[in-house]
């Protein structure tokens, strides 16, 4: 049994998690493409933006709450969707969502989860649906009305996966979805619902990306998961100011700056590097959210200052669930709200809605 209490940050949960997680389940979680120049580069990154305080100011009362997509919520950070939960922790998807309903935040449910629409459905709270759009339509279209069925509030449509980017430790592990474990969305479907479990010599989870998810993806994609829905769709996967201006003018209710945690492309742009670009392109016409790297109150602290409405959290749960299921994943958002709150103490805000860009600057220049 892990020790809750002794585990004080984010990067005492990943240490002990890197002690209980099976070696492939590890390689999955934490690696990124290649040669993981972008993984290291997601957090170095934020720590480049220093924090300039005010002083003398009353910081006696806190206000961390905010609204997404104008639902409230009480911190301006939530649960990333991450693949195959149940690895972790066999309550996987369901702690992690319960845990999100108590700091009172949003969880977003990944397609290729080991747990259900319906299961997470059942567990109160504010809920995203995670969509990739597969080859075969009708199977995408049944995904998006059992979500709308199920009260979800928005579709986060990832487009930055036309296949998965090469995780040397997932090729070296043979990595493959448990066999005693299943992709609850597709039960009953044996192809869909099992098609990880096998490898045939390398990552087996890209084996099962490239033959169902659909590499042929435009813009015009995006038209048409409009036409199927009447929930909010938010494009996850932007890295540049193009794409996020295209994006708004197809509709997009909000822009997600991501790089997949950096398992797509190796040497890409940090996600906190291309925010403020992003966010000056987008202007007011849509809410920005970033995930990538973020591992304290203060990393949350720094994008809420450069424009992002919202800081999503994946790996972090994760150790949280490794370490201690529900109780762990809980433990780890009120790490970073704990956290946040000092920071905004300590810099003199006392609302996360009045963050503004002059509190941070970029290394050591003083011009903003």
């Amino acid at each position: 049994m892990v020790d809750l209490h002794s585990l004080v940050s984010i990067f005492d949960f990943e240490k002990e998690a890197t002690k209980i997680l099976p070696r492939p389940a590890l390689g999955y979680y934490q690696s990124g493409a290649t040669t993981e120049h972008t993984l290291k580069e997601n957090n170095d990154a934020i720590q480049r933006w220093k924090i300039r305080p005010r002083i003398l100011v009353d910081v006696s009362k806190i206000d961390c709450s905010t609204r997404i997509l104008g639902y409230p919520i009480r911190v301006p950070f939530g649960v990333a969707p991450t693949a195959m939960q149940r690895m972790a922790h066999p309550d996987g998807e369901c702690a992690n969502a319960r845990a999100a309903a108590r700091m009172g935040t949003v969880f977003t449910l990944s397609t290729i989860a080991t747990s259900s629409i319906e299961q997470i459905s059942s567990i109160e709270g504010l809920h995203f649906f995670q969509l990739y759009i597969y080859k075969d339509r009708a199977i995408t279209k049944q995904l998006v009305k059992r979500a709308e069925k199920a009260g979800f509030k928005a579709l986060v449509l990832t487009v930055d996966a036309p296949n998965f980017g090469i995780r040397y430790a997932d090729v070296r592990n043979k990595f493959s979805l448990p066999p005693h474990l299943r992709l609850a969305n597709f039960e009953g479907e044996d192809e869909k619902s099992s098609g990880a479990n096998t490898s045939r010599g390398g990552s087996g989870i890209n084996e099962y990306v490239k033959s169902l998810f659909d590499p042929a993806l435009t813009w015009k994609d995006v038209a048409w998961l409009q036409s199927i829905t009447q929930l909010p769709i938010v494009l996850k996967g932007v890295l540049t100011p193009e794409a996020a201006i295209k994006g708004v003018n197809s509709g997009a209710a909000a822009i997600w700056v991501s790089n997949h945690g950096a398992r797509q492309i190796d040497t890409v742009s940090s996600t906190i590097d291309v925010l403020p670009e992003i966010v000056a392109a987008v202007g007011n016409k849509c809410e920005v959210y970033i995930d990538g790297g973020f591992r304290t109150g203060t990393d949350v602290y720094k994008a809420l200052a450069l424009g992002a409405k919202m800081v999503f959290l994946g790996r972090p749960l994760i150790w949280g669930l490794a370490c201690g299921g529900e109780e762990g994943a809980y433990q780890v958002l009120n790490i970073m709200k704990t956290e946040l709150e000092s920071t905004m103490i300590n810099s003199g805000y006392s609302a996360v809605t009045d963050i503004p860009r002059t509190s941070v600057s970029y290394g050591h220049s003083s011009k903003l």
